[in-house]
Formats: C-alpha cells, sequence, structure tokens
C-alpha cells in the first residue's frame, strides 16, 4: 500500500482540524485542544496547540496521513517537522477574515521555502467577508506567479475535502507519469555500443 503525507495548514479557525475530522477514517488524534493563549488577538477561546493526525484510505490501495498544523507562530518548527516527507499541503484560508490574499502568500511563502510545490488552496467563507470572489485570489496568485488551484470548500463536506487532497496526489502522480515516461525514452534511445 502506497502511504503519501499531507500537511493542512492556515490561519487559526479556518477549519484544518475539521477537514482532517471530515476525511479521517480514525478519530483525529490532536494533541490537546487547549485555551488558547491568543484569546485577545483572535477572540478563539480553544485552539489546536499541536498537530491534528487523521487518515483514510483511497481505493485501490492509497492511504493519506494527514496533519493539522497549528497557526501559531511560535509552532513554527511543528511546521517544519511536520512537513517531511510530505508530498504536498492543503492551504485552507478564511476568505472572511481580515486579510485573505495576504494570508494564502504567507503560507505559500512559508511552504515554498521549504521545497514544497505541490499546493492546494482551500478558501472558505466565500462572500461573506472582504475578498468576494475566486477571481481575486486567481489574479493575487498571477501576479505572485504561483499558479496553484484554489477551490471555494466547506470543510464539513467530504467531497469537498476529498477534491482537495486527490489534487495534491493528483500533482505526484502526474510527476511520477512524465518522469516515467521520460525514463522509457532514454531506454529506447540509448546508444547500442553500452549495451555491450
Amino acid at each position: 500500500m502506497q502511504d503519501y503525507k499531507i500537511i493542512f495548514a492556515g490561519q487559526t479557525e479556518a477549519g484544518k482540524s475539521i477537514a482532517i475530522a471530515t476525511l479521517s477514517e480514525i478519530g483525529v488524534a490532536r494533541r490537546e485542544d487547549l485555551r488558547n493563549a491568543d484569546w485577545f488577538a483572535t477572540k478563539l477561546e480553544m485552539a489546536t496547540m499541536g498537530i491534528s493526525y487523521g487518515q483514510v484510505v483511497l481505493p485501490p490501495d492509497l492511504k493519506l496521513s494527514l496533519y493539522g498544523t497549528p497557526d501559531q507562530e511560535r509552532f513554527r518548527s511543528a511546521w517544519q517537522n511536520a512537513t517531511v516527507g510530505a508530498i504536498g499541503v492543503v492551504i485552507i484560508i478564511d476568505s472572511s477574515g481580515a486579510r485573505p490574499l495576504e494570508d494564502v502568500s504567507h503560507y505559500i511563502d512559508i511552504f515554498a521555502l521549504q521545497g514544497i510545490v505541490n499546493i492546494v488552496v482551500g478558501l472558505t467563507r466565500m462572500g461573506e467577508g472582504n475578498v468576494r470572489n475566486m477571481d481575486e485570489f486567481h489574479a493575487h496568485l498571477a501576479d505572485k506567479k504561483c499558479p496553484y488551484p484554489v477551490f471555494s470548500v466547506d470543510v464539513r463536506s467530504q467531497s469537498d475535502v476529498l477534491l482537495l487532497v486527490e489534487t495534491v496526489v493528483a500533482f505526484v502522480e502526474v510527476k511520477a507519469l512524465v518522469l516515467r515516461d521520460r525514463l522509457k525514452r532514454l531506454q529506447a534511445e540509448r546508444i547500442p555500443f553500452l549495451d555491450n
């Protein structure tokens, strides 16, 4: 069975842990939901203070390990450790937040610096805040030369969350097919005298 690790990142209360719980076939393991030390800044009484973990198996034989990272800056080392071996990142952005365009750029920059290029963005609460349509996100990412897929999602919807993780998996599978095709072409073009 193939085992892939996918990271979920995004702002506090964007829905990372909910997205993982929506898709996971096991109970979501969390390091405790603790009283949020940043309460005055976020107005969120409880926050996940560690890594959330869930797991789902997709047919025929693909196991996805889903890791949700905490948003608080003091946990940056947890993000970096969690990304080791990950095939990609799902960035969950609350589009009704104060700065959703800046937030998406912030997370893309963090993971791009770590060499992660398989990135998918899921926007929650579309139309409720400062950014009212997908075109604004697409234009913003195009200006930054970041052509990542962006989807409007409800993190409580299994099909929406599945779309996000399947898109990350598709990146990996397409790259594997391209590499396999290149290897076949190289083998076909081998110089005959090297076979002796």
